[in-house]
């Protein structure tokens, strides 16, 4: 069971309930220290003070803020402590709204919510209540000494906590949007649902997986055993050029995406059949 980050509480209306936070998630990246490639020695940095050349120890480091003229604001523990976090342990609900109102880019990392003690009662009047009228509770919490607006939604048997940016974290993406004169056809249209609809089914993550990793990590590993690294065949290049021609492009991508669909069809065929033999054998 992973550690828990946060304890506080969830107020619902008069209601109180004692949670516990926990990361939903794990990052799976295989992580690389800096070494010196002649003989593997691992490369060490030192805080030194820029001013007086002397090296600081990591617990007398301070934070300042450096102003754009050039000037220095040096905060203390103290300035940090005196900052009004009303929300510092605890989870106010501010409003109750669709989840699909939010745009997905304000989402910044998920939390799994536990009841703790005697908050089982409440929170699970809380999980229910969502579900049945379909909202998500808007709140607002401080992690990490920063407050942010979060979103607590039920899922499953439990309920998440999406922490959230403020709006003026969110850059305006208008400047990506195509040049409004470029129009796609009915039929370049047409054949793109087409191609849509091949490809169209139900997302399951465990029908997926990072295949650079796995490379990766059989790359270490054969360094770690001596064994000399399998060479890989070039994957083909997609290409970069421009596609004149869309209508064509699409149907052959159509037609792929059909004979790709037939052959995992017949290989899910033929894997029930080799259970049946070993049924009957």
């Amino acid at each position: 069971m992973p550690r828990s980050l946060w304890k506080g509480a969830i107020s619902f209306g008069l209601i109180t309930i004692p949670v516990k936070l926990y990361g939903a998630t794990e990052e799976k990246d295989i992580s690389f220290k800096q070494v010196h490639p002649a003989d593997g020695g691992k490369i060490k940095y030192k805080r030194v003070c820029e001013k007086c050349g002397e090296e600081v120890p990591y617990a007398e480091i301070g934070k300042g803020y450096e102003a754009p003229d050039g000037r220095m604001a040096v905060l203390s523990k103290e300035d940090l402590d005196t900052l009004p976090l009303s929300s510092a342990k605890s989870v106010d609900v501010v409003q109750f709204v669709d989840e699909d109102e939010i745009d997905p880019t304000y989402f910044e990392k998920t939390y799994v919510v536990e009841a703790e003690g005697p908050g089982a009662k409440p929170y699970v009047l809380l999980r229910d209540a969502l579900v049945k009228t379909g909202k998500s509770a808007v709140v607002k919490v401080a992690l990490r000494s920063r407050e942010s607006l979060a979103l607590v939604r039920p899922s499953g048997k439990v309920l998440l906590m999406h922490t959230m940016l403020w709006p003026d974290e969110v850059r305006d993406n208008d400047f990506a949007a195509p040049d409004g004169d470029i129009k796609a056809s009915d039929a370049e249209v047409a054949m793109a649902e087409m191609f849509i609809t091949q490809m169209e089914g139900t997302f399951n993550p465990g029908d997926f997986s990072d295949s650079y990793r796995e490379a990766l990590d059989a790359v270490v590993q054969a360094k770690l055993s001596g064994v000399a690294v399998e060479e890989k065949a070039e994957q083909p290049s997609s290409g970069g050029g421009e596609v004149v021609d869309l209508v064509a492009a699409l149907k052959a991508s159509v037609e792929a995406a059909k004979a790709k669909r037939a052959a995992a069809a017949g290989q899910g065929t033929d894997d029930k059949d080799d259970e049946k033999k070993k049924a009957a054998s």
